[in-house]
């Protein structure tokens, strides 16, 4: 007698509907709850304060988060290959009173203090690269040091006092130079209605975003960040991308320094300070947008958009400024809370 076997496949235990429906609410809260709230504030603001409508006040909302967006440019960068770049609120700083000395004090064109700036954020970067890549300190610990030098040779630099055109020198002279109307026009003037300074963080962020997304170098930059060891055994040179990616840092926070210098119109010797802390905070907030969960330029513009919107509609409602800083370091922490809570649970 022959007995026959079933051929039939056991059916895969289906997921429950209820259990479906769960991970796919968790999956969209992910992806794309940081966008959700960043609309529902904006709406809030918009529906409650009429002069937030104005377009006025949203252009000045994006003019104000101008800096700290494009600083924050620059530590999505150094993320990108699992570093933080601490300095960029120091080299912004050291970038408003080089402008200021190249043109009050030197009696420069606003052109030669442009180059001085960039130079200068370009140094301040290849210094990070060598303590970083050449002699191994680790990177918060690197730039933090770094920070603390800039912070004081900028005060070397400025005698520990701000620049301002027709100030009366150490030598008992008077400054010969000043702001040129051209300069000034980095942030305070505009372009169709646009402040040119907004122009120029929506090019950089565009430019940034190609660089890191639609070319060799931008994936080479990831693949340091996630792997270094692997990277380096697939023959990149990790070093000098690494390096690339401060030297990047260092050139944007000392644009976001010449935005800086022609907004407040002279060398203040405090400019930068407050900046740090609000770029790391929107390249963090970054990571969070479309559950990407790692440094990205898109997300880190929205983060900036966002700080903008709650400062500008926290000020219309008359709040103290203090309040502002606790909205903001609870925005944060959601921030970090969709990054890496979240997102590791849906891996899971």
């Amino acid at each position: 007698m022959t007995t026959t076997q079933s051929t039939e496949v056991p059916a895969k235990a289906a997921i429950p509907p209820a259990t479906s429906t769960a991970v796919r609410v968790q999956n969209a809260v992910i992806k794309y709850g940081f966008i959700f709230v960043t609309v529902a504030l904006f709406l809030y603001f918009a529906l409650s304060e009429g002069s937030f409508r104005e377009s006025a006040t949203l252009l000045d909302t994006l003019r104000y988060v101008s800096v700290a967006a494009i600083l924050g440019l620059g530590v999505t960068l150094t993320m990108a290959v699992g570093g933080m770049d601490m300095s960029v609120g120091a080299v912004a700083g050291l970038g408003v009173s080089v402008a200021a000395h190249t043109m009050v004090v030197l009696n420069q064109v606003g052109t030669v203090a442009i180059l001085a700036v960039i130079a200068a954020g370009a140094l301040a970067g290849l210094l990070n690269a060598l303590l970083i890549v050449v002699l191994r300190i680790p990177d918060m610990l690197a730039t933090l040091g770094t920070m603390f030098v800039i912070q004081g040779a900028k005060l070397i630099l400025v005698d520990g006092q701000s620049i301002t055109p027709g100030m009366t020198m150490s030598d008992g002279t008077t400054a010969p130079g000043r702001f040129t109307d051209g300069f000034l026009r980095i942030d305070r003037g505009t372009i169709l209605g646009i402040p040119i300074s907004v122009l120029i963080f929506g090019a950089l962020t565009v430019v940034a975003w190609v660089f890191l997304a639609r070319t060799r170098w931008g994936r080479v930059l990831y693949a340091i960040g996630a792997n270094p060891e692997a990277a380096r055994l697939a023959g990149i040179r990790v070093g000098a991308y690494r390096a690339l990616a401060y030297v990047l840092s260092g050139v944007l926070a000392s644009i976001g320094g010449l935005i800086l210098a022609s907004r407040i119109g002279q060398g203040d010797v405090s400019a930068g300070t407050s900046q740090l802390l609000e770029a790391v905070a929107v390249a963090l907030v970054g990571t969070s947008v479309l559950g990407r969960g790692r440094p990205n330029v898109w997300g880190t513009a929205l983060g900036a958009v966002l700080i903008g919107i709650i400062t500008t509609g926290l000020t219309i409602k008359g709040l103290p400024y203090y309040t502002q800083d606790v909205v903001e370091g609870a925005v944060l922490i959601l921030a970090l809370v969709f990054s890496f809570t979240l997102s590791k649970r849906r891996s899971a």
